[in-house]
């Protein structure tokens, strides 16, 4: 059996958040392990990610909050933090983040800030959040001079106290499982929740897709070839191919995956009922 999360991302509006209940009351339908609400670290959009948290509460889920380092200092984390718990937030995905110029940008720390995702992960460990996910780059974040990099990076994680990874978005199926297999042969003692991505607009997330550095198999295209002004068959063929890359996971042992919805509940349905 296949265990999912759902994630969802704030939106900008108050009738952006209605429609997000919906969402997120349709998601809850499938038994969600938990629902993932990503983090905006400024001002009104700091102010919208906690109007998501307790709009998603509301709907009975369990949460996990996204955290930061990026523009930040250790004070403004551990604050959000503690807001965290005190709206009964106990799992946190914590994460680097990109500069704002861009994933392209060069990163530096905020000056009084935590330095790297495994300070961030130790300190918020420290401050009694419970479960805290951390990211996982089956095809190299791209920022990373290496592979072992990487594999060095995931380990430091591991050991400031995450207990689950979750994947960039991949579609290159194979190589998420062969990176899986990397991690276990590093002794790296983490869950493992390939983040699968369904496609909605083949040109839109291929766009995006590269920008984060995860390549587009050319058979995936052929897939989505001259369907870029048929929004039905596209979701269809998404969830389909969605499907398959789970049911690949799973015959690799993988039994819990997280799929990014982009506050799309009815594609994630489709994908669940593929399966």
């Amino acid at each position: 059996m296949t265990t999912f999360s759902f994630e969802v991302f704030p939106p900008k509006t108050d009738a952006g958040l209605v429609q997000l209940a919906e969402a997120v009351a349709e998601l809850e339908q499938l038994r969600p392990s938990f629902v993932s609400i990503t983090y905006g670290a400024g001002g009104s959009s700091r102010d919208r990610s906690f109007e998501t948290i307790s709009t998603v509460a509301r709907q009975g889920s369990t949460m996990a909050a996204h955290l930061t380092c990026v523009g930040q200092s250790r004070a403004d984390l551990d604050d959000v933090i503690d807001r965290y718990l005190s709206l009964g937030v106990s799992h946190v995905v914590a994460l680097r983040g990109d500069p704002p110029e861009g994933i392209d940008a060069p990163y530096a720390p905020h000056p009084d800030g935590y330095t790297s995702t495994a300070e961030l992960v130790a300190a918020a460990k420290a401050r009694g959040i419970e479960h805290i996910s951390v990211s996982g780059y089956p095809e190299k974040h791209p920022q990373s001079p290496s592979d072992d990099h990487d594999m060095a990076i995931l380990a430091e994680k591991a050991a400031a106290g995450a207990d689950r990874a979750i994947t960039q978005m991949c579609f290159d199926t194979e190589a998420t499982i062969r990176w899986i297999d990397r991690v276990r042969s590093a002794g790296i003692d983490i869950d493992i929740a390939p983040g699968i991505f369904p496609i909605h607009s083949f040109p839109a997330v291929a766009r995006f897709a590269a920008r984060c550095g995860a390549s587009m198999p050319a058979e995936v295209a052929e897939r989505f070839a001259g369907l870029d002004d048929d929004p039905d068959t596209t979701a269809k063929v998404g969830a389909e191919f969605a499907a398959q890359q789970i049911a690949r996971l799973r015959e690799h042992g993988v039994r819990h995956v997280h799929l990014y919805t982009l506050n799309r509940a009815p594609l994630a349905r489709a994908v669940t009922e593929q399966l």
